[in-house]
């Protein structure tokens, strides 16, 4: 039986691979909300609720995780079980709202609003974490916020109430932002080990998923049941990858391709559903990266200064 493995020396730097990474797990994980959305339109069989989609989104990641775990058998001691918890909680609350709104509307848009999560995390962040923010990071914010107004559109006859499920889902995953800085570095500059994070994550996650779930449950398909393992296991491909391009390039330059999953998005969806972004859309988008590229430029500004 092996150890846990203790934190790797730093990898050398190869921002090709890193690249290459960042955009694999990009892709992946479009290809997750795709498969949910199609879950949740009622393709291979009945619709599932998006609390049944999650439940398998970390059943099977549960599943797929089990054998290194048993291999390496993570410590659990130390562990900051609150933030933990908290963690779990608010990334389950991520996914199923995610999922929920990816349903239905168009998965560019749903994934464009989430993406307003650095910005949720910016703001919390100034209480929790004791960060204090400056004009650029503010100015980012309005730019994202103007993004997200044009797509939600409130007032107008093409307001989506179903976006206002999408902007929980970025909330909640600003939340989760903050908790993972928690878990990863902020105050213990060493963080917790990766692994242990993983598990503890995606069992409580599984926990949680499976009672919630059980209250709406119907019986999936085969095609379903494959879509739904899918989901758990191409999303454990995505988080390695995305940790692995951290480790092979700078996280200034690797971090803004990840906005990429929205092109991804888009892609899956007009090549399954047909459907195609609005002039608005795409404006709405494009403003909500923009905003979240220039927190990202700024973070690494402030990254330089700092000793």
């Amino acid at each position: 039986m092996a150890s846990e493995p203790a934190p790797s020396a730093p990898q050398r730097s190869s921002p090709l691979v890193a690249v290459g990474l960042m955009l694999a797990a990009c892709a992946c994980i479009a290809a997750t909300t795709l498969m949910g959305k199609a879950l949740g339109r009622g393709i291979g069989g009945e619709a599932l609720h998006p609390l049944q989609i999650s439940a398998g989104r970390f059943a099977f990641a549960l599943l797929t995780l089990t054998p290194i775990l048993l291999w390496f058998r993570p410590s659990l001691k130390g562990a900051a079980w609150p933030v933990h918890v908290g963690r779990t909680i608010c990334g389950w609350g991520a996914v199923t709202t995610m999922f929920a709104a990816a349903a239905a509307m168009r998965l560019a848009d749903a994934t464009a609003i989430s993406f307003l999560s650095p910005m949720v995390a910016m703001v919390l962040a100034i209480p929790l974490l004791g960060e204090k923010v400056g004009p650029w990071r503010w100015g980012a914010a309005a730019i994202a916020l103007v993004g997200a107004l044009v797509l939600i559109r409130p007032g107008a006859e093409a307001f989506q109430p179903i976006a206002l499920v999408a902007l929980a889902s970025a909330c909640f995953m600003g939340v989760e932002t903050i908790l993972v800085k928690r878990l990863t570095g902020g105050e213990n500059r060493t963080g917790e080990p990766m692994l242990r994070i993983l598990a503890i994550n995606n069992a409580l996650g599984a926990a949680i998923a499976i009672t919630a779930a059980s209250f709406v449950w119907i019986w999936p398909s085969p095609a379903q049941w494959a879509l739904l393992a899918a989901i758990g296991t191409v999303m454990v491909t995505a988080q390695s990858m995305f940790i692995l391009a951290l480790r092979r390039g700078d996280a200034s330059f690797v971090v803004p391709l990840f906005y990429a999953t929205l092109v991804f998005a888009a892609l899956y969806d007009f090549a399954v559903f047909g459907e195609v972004p609005t002039v608005a859309s795409a404006s709405g988008a494009a403003l909500i990266i923009a905003g979240a590229v220039v927190l990202a430029w700024r973070e690494r500004v402030r990254g330089r200064s700092t000793p």
